[in-house]
């Protein structure tokens, strides 16, 4: 089987929970799929920014990557694609986020999250299933009611209340502000994308940038913000601990992202193996 490209989700996928790095085994067997002229990076919803140091400041490991749920994407350590939000649609989001009790809108300045509007109790109600994972962004976060000079990559908007006031959100943040669309990353936090951009079609547009084909690509998953590429893509690889719904799209499954899984497949593939069997 010809493999030319592998990428993978970070946070629960190649990244423990609680961990601030991928093991040793993880950046070898990235090596070695390198080694073997196979591409190999992750596609996450990180900033480009928060990525090297995940690998020990391994550059080589993220050179080629997409980053920030899809909005940016790498080769060869040069930044081939990048979509922003404008300060007007910034402007809309934080006018519409703020007449919702209960919700926030927080968009960064490199790895800084700024809270454009919201409270970090509900910040931190939002991503506390999440803490043992993320950095605590209700405790860094800044808040601010400036609309950013520069144009916003990375953003997000959230609730500290129910799933049923997460959908409502979405429902009016998306009606109101037909330029965004919200993809789920967790029960009440969404990444804000450019209407009809996702993980897969960035996956899409950096397959036609290498001249790779979707039936050359393996990607791994756990969460709901990796159904889009899971989906695109012919050899899509579920960890154990993924969400039911990335079980059920994912075509292969692995074992757990706490127990090298990710890394046991690439060293096989590397090798010129195949590692799937169900």
């Amino acid at each position: 089987m010809a493999i030319k490209l592998i990428l993978s989700d970070i946070d629960a996928t190649i990244l423990p929970a609680g961990e601030k790095q991928v093991s040793e085994r993880t950046v070898a067997a990235f090596h070695a799929a390198l080694d073997a002229g196979i591409a190999i990076g992750p596609c996450s919803g990180r900033s480009f920014a928060q990525i090297p140091p995940f690998f020990g400041g391994d550059t080589a490991c993220c050179a080629t990557a997409i980053a920030t749920n899809g909005l940016q994407a790498y080769a060869d350590g040069r930044k081939v694609m990048e979509r922003t939000l404008t300060a007007p649609v910034v402007e809309r989001l934080r006018d519409v986020v703020d007449g919702v009790p209960g919700a926030g809108f927080i968009c960064f300045d490199g790895t800084t999250p700024l809270l454009m509007t919201g409270e970090r109790g509900d910040l931190a109600a939002a991503r506390d299933a999440l803490a043992k994972t993320f950095p605590a962004y209700a405790e860094c976060c800044v808040p601010t009611s400036e609309i950013p000079s520069f144009p916003v990559i990375k953003a997000n908007v959230f609730t500290g209340g129910t799933v049923e006031d997460a959908n409502a959100l979405q429902r009016l943040v998306e009606g109101v502000v037909p330029e965004v669309s919200l993809d789920r990353a967790y029960p009440c936090y969404f990444n804000v994308m450019t209407r009809g951009w996702n993980k897969g079609e960035a996956v899409r547009w950096l397959c036609r940038h290498l001249g790779v084909g979707l039936d050359e690509v393996v990607v791994f998953g756990d969460g709901t913000n990796d159904l889009s590429m899971l989906r695109v893509v012919e050899h899509s690889v579920a960890v154990a601990n993924a969400v039911p719904e990335v079980t059920e799209t994912a075509r292969w499954h692995i074992g757990a992202c706490a127990d090298d899984a990710v890394a046991a497949a690439v060293e096989e593939l590397a090798a010129g193996e195949w590692p799937f069997t169900a």
